[in-house]
């Protein structure tokens, strides 16, 4: 993002924080409101540059310490012998299936965040992976809340998959979770757990790779904070509702509104 100010750091903010959780993409919904913002400016689509890079990387740390303010007391429980002593363990598995999937495919994807028309459409496959996943599971009678190295894996490789922009993290792996028996609450769990070690990992490797390409001078270190504030604040809410929801509630509502956008994305840009 060219020439960050407050007042766009602070709708991104606010943008990440609703969309890292909900199944409806943050990538997709980063790469929709800075190419608005772009085309209402008079800005190339493909503009940017290392401070959009780092700003992405600022707001999705602002989610991991909302998942991490959440669930501290689950965190602190899984750290101790008991009942879900085998949580971590299934968690490095995903991790390391999600590093597996996403490593070779990310220079690939990355590339299509100029490319919004294309990511609209992404985001119209995610709507179509909510919807057929709900169609799914409604065929299994017996839900359960043990996750198993199968599951695991199956669900690691999901959020591996969601490193194309425009397909939902935890739409995903919450998918995966449900399509293979798992309940709704235990899904979303796991989908907001297994987030940690990935985004805390792709946030050292991209400030790494940044640094050495001299990044982070002319920054606008105000706007940077104050969006990944808000992004923190604003995803801390919506993982506690959003689970109160999922208890109760079919992923349809998300599946149509990513169809919707995803249309308008892709129309708008192809046009313009």
């Amino acid at each position: 993002m060219a020439n960050l100010d407050i007042i766009q750091a602070l709708i991104t903010g606010v943008v990440q924080g609703l969309t890292e959780f909900l199944p409806v993409s943050s990538s997709g919904h980063l790469v929709l409101t800075s190419s608005i913002y772009k085309f209402f400016t008079g800005q190339p689509l493909s503009s940017g540059g290392s401070e959009e890079i780092f700003f992405d990387i600022m707001l999705h740390i602002g989610t991991l310490v909302a998942v991490l303010i959440y669930f501290r007391q689950d965190i602190a429980r899984l750290l101790k012998p008991g009942n879900e002593e085998k949580i971590p363990l299934y968690i490095i598995m995903g991790t390391f299936a999600t590093v597996l999937v996403a490593f070779p495919l990310k220079d690939h994807f990355e590339a299509l965040v100029h490319t919004p028309s294309i990511v609209g459409i992404i985001l119209m496959i995610t709507g179509t992976l909510l919807y057929s996943t709900e169609y799914l599971s409604q065929k299994i009678t017996k839900k359960e809340n043990l996750i198993g190295w199968k599951r695991a894996l199956i669900i690691g490789i999901a959020q591996g998959l969601a490193v194309a922009p425009g397909l939902s993290r935890s739409g995903a792996t919450i998918a995966a979770g449900l399509a293979t028996g798992l309940d709704r609450v235990t899904a979303a769990r796991y989908s907001f757990l297994l987030s940690i070690p990935v985004i805390a990992l792709a946030g050292i490797f991209h400030s790494l790779e940044l640094g050495m390409n001299g990044g982070f001078t002319g920054f606008n270190w105000t706007a940077i904070i104050a969006g990944t504030l808000v992004a923190a604040v604003v995803g801390y809410y919506c993982i506690k509702y959003f689970i109160i929801f999922i208890s109760k509630n079919k992923l349809h509502a998300f599946a149509i509104y990513c169809w919707v956008i995803g249309l308008l994305m892709t129309v708008f840009f192809t046009i313009f």
